[in-house]
Formats: C-alpha cells, structure tokens, sequence
C-alpha cells in the first residue's frame, strides 16, 4: 500500500525484525526479582515451617503422637474442627446471600452492607471478642437473661462460634461479590425469560458460575476459623479440655515450657496451613482450566 502524496514514513528500529522489545527485561531483572522472592519465600515461610517439625518431632515421633492424643489436646482438636464446621457453612449462606443481594439489585444501602462486610478486616480480633462479652457476658446487655434460664455464651461453645464467625464471614462474600459484578445478570434474564424459577435459576445458572470463587472462599474461610487467635482468647475463658481451641492450647503448653507438646500441635495447625494452600493451588488451576 503506497503512502499518501507529502507523507513521510518514519522507520522505527524498535519494530523491525530482531530489535528487542519494550517490554522484554534484561535477564539480570529476572533473575534477581526471582532471587528476591525465593529468598523471602524461604526466610518467612519454609524456614518457620521447618523449624515447628523440627522442634516437634525432636524427641521422637513417639513423642510427638503421645503429645497429639492427649486428652486436652483431643478436646482442642475436636473443638476447633467443631467450631469451624458451624462457622464455616454459617459463612457460606451468609455471603451467598449478600453476594447476591449485593450484585444483583439496586436498593438503599447497599454502599453500607458492603462497608460493614469489610468490618472485621478493620476491627482487631480482640476487640471483636471484646464486644461479645460486652454483649453476652454476665454483666452484659443480654448476659443476665441467659443466665437466668441458663444458657452459656460466654466461656463456653456458644460463644467461640460466634466470635470465630464474626471474624471470618467477609471472606466467602468478598470472594463472590467482584465475581458476580463481573459476570452481570444477562444469564440469569435469559433463564428466567425461559420460565426458570428463582431457585432453579440460582442452582443451574448462578451456582455453576460461582463455584470456583466459592470453593476458594471457603477454602479461606476455614483456615482462619481453625487457626483464629485473638478473638478466640478472649471469649473461651481459657479452661482446659473445654473450652481451648488448637491456638489457644499451644499458648499454654508453650507458656508452660513444654515446648515439644507445643509444636507438635502447632506442627497440626502448619500442617493445615500447607493442605489450604494445595487446595488453593488446585482451585485455582481448575478455574483457569475451566475458563480456557
């Protein structure tokens, strides 16, 4: 194709063939960001990682499993996965249904639901078991009508789930709501065009569109509820083979010297630390595989 009279063309050395591109890094870049962040991988991660099975298996494995089957630590471990079979489900209908109500309709406050969803990233886990006290607790706003026909909230169950799902009901909805936004409403139109109901229009068109986004929120979700500290502390009363989650019973072997005992949970803990992140890898690549 021949330029138009008085024009001029340029030659630019950088598009012509064998002329390095803009965007392509000189390998000294890329090898020393990679060096950076393997270093940083190694120092705060697979280093603090081999340090708790060292520690915990350094008597022995004898040892260590005589430290995980006892009793207090048993009750500890039924505790925690109790605690997080109720929170985590409570979770998921939660920010199913914000999620939905969020990214499918218009309506008054809808700035406010998603600011106060984004609440306990913002609020210390201490003050979030603060207020549950303030609440439920013996000289609470409400503690006095459940002792009266007694029901324990505080330093018991009831109020270690509470606290655990307080803390970690943004991560299923803050994993749906950019999800649906992004998807729009055009299917879920289509289906209901089509004579879907509502629930036959979440459960084949909506649900199968989620599912990935949910099962990583999920898989969220349970790792902060199993491994939740703070909040946790304060609320459970700290009252052996009762009412101490996995957490709360390294603290006290830990503050009782008995650092063996300690990091064999702990090692427990780590070891769901290393299965979250394998089944988030595995999400992750099932949703790229999906969407290609």
């Amino acid at each position: 194709m021949s330029a138009p009279v008085g024009s001029t063309l340029i030659h630019h050395p950088a598009h012509s063939k064998g002329a390095p591109r803009a965007t392509h890094d000189p390998k000294w870049v890329r090898w020393g960001l990679t060096a950076v962040a393997l270093l940083f991988l190694a120092s705060f991660l697979l280093l603090p990682l081999a340090a708790v099975f060292t520690e915990a298996l350094r008597r022995g494995i004898g040892t260590y499993f005589a430290a995980v089957v006892d009793p207090d630590a048993l009750a500890a471990i039924k505790l925690t996965v109790l605690t997080a079979a109720i929170a985590v489900p409570a979770n998921v209908v939660f920010g199913v249904a914000a999620a939905w109500a969020i990214s499918k309709f218009a309506f008054r406050g809808k700035s406010l639901l998603i600011t106060l969803i984004d609440l306990p990233f913002a609020v210390s886990p201490v003050i979030s078991g603060l207020i549950y006290v303030l609440v439920f607790g013996a000289h609470g706003w409400v503690g006095p009508w459940f002792a009266e026909h007694d029901i324990e909230i505080i330093f018991a169950v009831p109020g270690i789930v509470l606290a655990t799902t307080f803390v970690t009901f943004p991560f299923v909805a803050r994993e749906l709501i950019p999800l649906m936004q992004a998807q729009g409403n055009d299917e879920e139109y289509a289906a209901i065009i089509l004579g879907a109901s509502g629930w036959q229009t979440f459960w084949r068109v909506t649900l199968p569109n989620i599912k990935w986004g949910l099962f990583y929120g999920v898989i969220l979700c349970n790792a902060r509820a199993m491994g939740e500290f703070g909040a946790v502390s304060v609320v459970s009363g700290h009252i052996r083979g009762e009412t101490n989650t996995m957490p709360l019973h390294v603290e006290i072997l830990y503050n009782e010297y008995n650092f063996v005992a300690a990091f064999a949970v702990a090692s427990l803990l780590a070891l769901l630390a290393i299965v979250t992140l394998i089944l988030k890898a595995i999400v992750e690549w099932n949703h790229t595989r999906a969407r290609g």
